[in-house]
Formats: C-alpha cells, structure tokens, sequence
C-alpha cells in the first residue's frame, strides 16, 4: 500500500478493524465511534439509519494566505469514502423522534481569529451507523490535501503495518537554540565554534522542535554521544585563546613596564656597601662619569650605570673622582662606591711622587707587577726608544737614563698582569702631554735655553733644590741667574749638590769640597759649567710652571738653614756666607 489512502492499493481499513487508524487517541475515538455504530444499530432493529447530508461549512475563514478549515474537518473519513462500496439507499419512513437535524453551535473568536470557547462538534462527520458518508467529495476533490506539501509529516499507520526505521542519514550538526534573556548553562547556547560544531548543519536553528521528524528526535542520542569529542575540542579552543590573548597581555605589561622604568622609573641599584668581595678596578684617564659607571658594572660594582651617574651628580665632589686603580666590593650601591672612590683608602693606584729618580720608580713597578726587580729597568735601558719620547727628547750626549725627566709624577693604574713596557709608556704619554700643553718649545727660547730639553732639566733641577711649592719660583730665578754669562759671583757654575748625588746615586747634604772637586763627571756642577746632559728627576707640576714663571728679585744664593725644610736666599755672596755660618751652626 502507498502513502495513506492514497492511489490503487489494497482495500481500505474498516472502523471494525482493530488495527484501524493510529494508536493514540484517534484510534480510541474511531473505536468507541464503532462500538456506539454497532448499538444504534442494534437498538434499531439492525436497520440502517437515514440521517439528512449537511452542507460543509467553512468554519473559521480565511487565515493566513490559504483557506484553512475548521478543527472538526477530519481526513481520515473522506479517504475511506474514496474506495467505500456503493450500496442502495433505502427510503424509510421519517421518524421524527430520531430524525432530527444536528444543531451546530457556532464558536466564537477574538479579534485575531481564534476561538474563545470548546471546540464544535464536527459537522462533516458521518453517523455511527454510517461512517464513508457524509462527505462533500472524495480525497483529491476541492480540499487541499494535507500530505501532499514538503513540510507535512507522513499520515500515520496502523502498527502492524508500519514500516522499520530507516537507516540514520549522516550526522549533522544541530544549530545552537535561540539565546534567552536566561543564562543557558555549558550545555546550551554556546557558539558552535566553542561547541565543536560547525556551518554544515542542514538545518535551521529557529525551526521548532516539534516540527523536526521522529528520525531526527531518536537519532539525537547518538549526537548527544558524540558531544564528548566535541566538548573536548571546544576546550581545547578555549584554551588556545586564552594562552594568546595571555600571553599578548602578558608582553604588552613587561614591555610597558620597560619603557615606564627606562624613562620615568629609578635605575637598578644594589643595597648596602658591598658583599665583601674585593675588586681591582682600573679607571683609564680621561674617564667621565658614565665611562666610569660602564667600567664598575662590568666588574660587578654597581647594578647600573644610570645609578652611578645620579649618585656621582648627587654627591658634591662626585667630579673630583680620578683615573687609577682603585679597590672596591661587588654589589655596592651606586652611592657608597662613588664615597669609597673619594676616599684615599680605595686608592690603589701606583703612585709616582714628584722629584722622585727614575732608578726607584722602576723598583715601584717590578714590586707592582710582581716582576723579578730589574726588570723594568732593563727595558728602560734596551726599549727607551720605543716607548714613546718626542724628537726633542732623544739624541742628547752623556744622558745617563734618557727617560728621565719623563715619568711624570701622577696616579696610575698599574696592577698584575701588565707589562712593564706598558706602564712605561703610559707615564711618558702622561709626561709628553704635559710639556706640550705648556708650549715648551716656544717657551724654552724666551727663557734663554737651547730647547724644550733644558726646559726639562731646569724644572727637574727647582724640584730637587726646593724644599717647599713657596720656594719653587726663587729657586728658579737662581738657576736662571747663574746661567747668565753676565754672571760674576759664580760664573756660570750652578754648584748644586743634587747633581752630585744624582751622578752619585745619593742623597747626601754633607758633601766633602775635596770630593766635589775631585769629580769631574758631567753632572757636577761644581766641576762643570751650565745644565747637566739631562733631568735629574721627575718635576710634577708645581716646578715645572715655576720654571716657565721664575720671580725677578736677583737671587742667586740660597742655603737650606735647617737642613731639611727651611731655605732662605741671599742676592750677594756676603748674604751667603751669613746663611752658611746659620746652617753650620744648626
């Protein structure tokens, strides 16, 4: 048989039948239909009754764009009519008391046109005893049929005869239910890309679930088991963009909190005054504060150069911090390094007094270096010309040490590991700068000499006679007065002891005359008129601008009185002979 009641097919189903008509309550209603059919029929002797045909009626109008009919238009009947078998109508006498028409209550409805009261009794229904008349037409007459549109659902079959399930077409995604103004809970409402799903559903969301088929409501087990995979994807995506959008965040704050430390923040600092680690920092010259700074974070000193350099402006004599080698602590704050290095306890640079002979600065380096003693002044003697003398400074006969002169008194950074050719050369630059910023060369000529080298020799010779800074420019004078050919209390002997005891390798104020007299070595000046070959010494600063600015009082005597810090001058020999007979007499 095909779709219900439709085309050729077996004979219809009978009200007799008990598998006619569904197996609800319209089954229940055809039966009892039945059952009050067979006992009219029997309280009327088995005779069939004539009930007049009523004319249909269009119950409730015009709704929507087609015309639909009344609640009590009923299908089922009309098809069974279709196919009933055509009997004779047999005219019985009228009988009134049963033959009275049905009367019809018509319903009322409201203003949207729905009924306000109970449903009507089906006019178009046949009598028990009659149930395929009463019909206007057959099925595919003037009504619409209700099965034959895409959206109808298949008419329903007696269970004995329906057929089995078909098989579950593929699996689909459901669309997510409407949102509510409720919170739908993790199970529902969720967007189809947190909840595993995707576009190729095949059905729309808003389609009522009443109106999805039986397949569809028994197959939603099997989607309802696969919704672990699906849950487990839909958290994994979750976190996936938790982690980006975290970690995005996560970038945008260190670098944010970068940039606010790098322009508006403290520079980095450590606490404290060091961890107790010792630390050998050598400063170059010329060193500003944030060269300095650069030179003690890598050593581990301070924690930044920026803290430096504030605590170097902060503190008031923060510029007064020299070149050298100084020892520190790691892990200092930036304050308590710039106090320490202000401090002559973290000096541990190489000192080079001023005045002091190349012989013991050499001893001061082997001992700095930890280098057998010796050594540096074996490469003074064999490298002199390679460490960096000017022109001027070279080629001079009867130069006992030709660096003299030229290890300029200073600070150094001198510590184990370098060589003693490189602190050499670091003092000669020192020295070579010096000169050359005083415009030796030009000076020397206005002051009577042959050149910058007696300049040197000059200077060399006011730090070894002078006893104080005060006494630098007069002793100056002197040696510029005994110089002169126009000198008649000397004649150009500068008879200094300090020349003897430079030739000497001594420092002895108690010189025999037999014995000066006796030398007659280049460096005495008892025994040999003008300069010595060279430098006797190291000058430092003070005598070398004293021997450019000598005072013009006409000395040309002086007598160290006590022997050890006091010298007095005297402008004729006979003021001499005085200040002998006070030393003498001491």
């Amino acid at each position: 048989m095909t779709e219900y009641g439709r085309g050729q097919g077996s004979e219809p189903w009978h009200p007799d039948d008990p598998l006619y008509g569904d197996g609800g309550w319209g089954g229940q209603q055809a039966a009892q239909e039945a059952q009050q059919s067979q006992q009219s029929q029997q309280s009327y002797g088995g005779q069939q009754q004539y009930y007049p045909q009523q004319q249909p009626q269009q119950q409730y109008g015009d709704w929507g764009t087609g015309e639909q009919h009344g609640y009590g238009d009923q299908p089922y009947p009309q098809y069974d009519q279709q196919y009933a078998p055509q009997q004779p109508q047999h005219h019985q006498p009228q009988q009134p008391q049963h033959q009275a028409p049905q009367q019809h209550q018509q319903p009322q409805y409201d203003q949207n046109g729905w009924p306000t009261g109970s449903y009507p009794q089906d006019p178009y229904a046949g009598g028990p005893q009659d149930p395929y008349a009463q019909h206007p037409a057959p099925y595919g007459g003037e009504q619409s049929d209700y099965y034959g549109t895409a959206e109808a659902y298949p008419p329903p079959e007696p269970p004995g005869r329906r057929r089995p399930e078909p098989d579950p077409e593929p699996e689909r995604e459901r669309e997510p239910e409407p949102q509510t103004d409720w919170d739908p809970g993790p199970d529902q409402g969720e967007h189809a890309f947190f909840a595993g799903g995707d576009d190729e559903d095949g059905r729309d969301g808003d389609e009522p679930d009443d109106r999805r088929g039986r397949g569809e409501r028994r197959g939603g087990g099997d989607r309802r088991g696969g919704g672990k995979e699906k849950k487990r994807r839909s958290g994994l995506a979750c976190l996936v963009i938790v982690a980006v959008f975290g970690g995005g965040l996560a970038g945008v704050t260190y670098f944010g909190y970068q940039f606010y430390q790098d322009r508006f923040g403290s520079a980095p600092d450590f606490a404290g005054s060091g961890n107790g680690e010792q630390v050998t920092v050598t400063i170059p010259k010329g060193s500003g504060g944030y060269a300095i700074g650069q030179v003690l974070k890598k050593m581990g000193v301070v924690k930044s150069v920026d803290a430096f350099v504030a605590a170097q402006a902060a503190n008031p004599d923060g510029k007064n911090i020299q070149d050298g080698v100084y020892t520190l602590q790691k892990e200092m704050s930036a304050a308590s390094a710039v106090e320490l290095m202000l401090s002559p306890k973290s000096r541990d640079n190489l000192i080079i007094a001023e005045g002091k002979r190349n012989a013991a600065v050499y001893e001061l380096i082997d001992a700095r270096l930890e280098v057998r003693k010796g050594t540096t002044a074996k490469v003074a003697e064999t490298k002199w010309k390679t460490l960096g003398l000017p022109d001027w400074a070279v080629n001079h006969a009867d130069v006992k040490d030709p660096l003299e002169g030229f290890l300029f008194p200073s600070s150094y950074a001198v510590a184990k590991g370098q060589t003693p050719e490189d602190v050499l050369k670091q003092m000669v630059a020192r020295a070579t700068e010096k000169y050359e910023s005083l415009d030796f060369e030009t000076k020397a000529k206005s002051l009577g000499l042959e050149g910058p080298w007696e300049l040197v020799t000059v200077a060399s010779l006011v730090q070894a006679e002078g006893k104080t800074h005060d006494d630098f420019r007069k002793m100056s004078e002197v040696v510029y007065n005994r110089l002169k050919p126009t000198n008649t209390e000397t004649y150009q002997l500068l008879q200094f002891d300090s020349t003897f005891n430079y030739l000497k390798g001594e420092s002895n104020i108690d010189i025999a005359e037999s014995e000066i007299k006796s030398n007659k070595d280049p460096y005495n000046t008892y025994t040999n008129k003008g300069l010595p070959p060279g430098p006797i010494g190291n000058p430092g600063d003070d005598a070398v601008k004293a021997a450019l600015n000598p005072t013009s009082d006409g000395w040309i005597y002086f007598v160290a009185t006590d022997g050890v810090d006091k010298t007095e001058f005297a402008r004729t020999h006979d003021d001499f002979l005085k200040l002998k007979d006070k030393f003498n007499a001491r």
